[in-house]
């Protein structure tokens, strides 16, 4: 049986999963890590633990830093990956013609995010910015492994069952919600934990 040729992938997305991302010449070896939609397929370096993250996507590819706040941005083209991110950043694009034309900026922003990585700075976040709901408060207040459970989870996988179990409008579904996550935070679990 013949060989199945893949499709062509758009310029992008050849570019993130060939390895022949524009810049991959010119950005510092160490501490770029690759990935695809999200799950990394391969960590160019493993020494940096929280450098820049490429993921390649249908239309678009990003460059993403999980301490991007801390980055100057002179440019003013970092973007939050979503509403809910408080440290992370992301350059998104389209195209390598945009890449290569950006090319020293992003190799300075990938650049300062290695040095911020190496000195050990860290996000300053606040301990707790989100209101419980109404219905978690119930079932906490009534469950005392649960409240236990949930106040020993850390921070960020607190702040992820809150906005979860936040989200829907209905308080029947918020209660469903909350149902369906005390088995895994009971487990010490977070929402995408697995």
């Amino acid at each position: 049986m013949p060989r199945r040729r893949p499709a062509r992938l758009p310029d992008h997305r050849r570019a993130v999963g060939g390895r022949r991302f524009a810049l991959g010449r010119r950005l510092p070896r160490q501490g770029v890590k690759t990935g695809s939609c999200g799950a990394s397929f391969e960590a160019s370096l493993a020494k940096a633990r929280h450098g820049p993250l490429l993921w390649g996507f249908k239309e678009e590819c990003r460059l993403g830093f999980f301490k991007g706040v801390l980055l100057k941005d002179p440019e003013g083209i970092l973007v939050a990956p979503g509403e809910n991110s408080r440290s992370s950043r992301t350059l998104n694009f389209t195209g390598t013609v945009e890449i290569e034309r950006l090319a020293n900026v992003i190799s300075a922003y990938v650049r300062e995010a290695i040095d911020l990585e190496k000195a050990g700075l860290k996000v300053d976040l606040p301990k707790d910015d989100l209101d419980l709901p109404a219905e978690l408060i119930t079932a906490l207040d009534q469950d005392d492994a649960l409240r236990a459970a949930f106040e020993t989870l850390t921070p960020g996988r607190r702040r992820g069952w809150i906005l979860h179990v936040s989200q829907p409008k209905q308080s029947a579904t918020r209660r469903s919600r909350i149902e369906k996550a005390a088995p895994r935070i009971l487990a010490g679990k977070g929402l995408h934990d697995r």
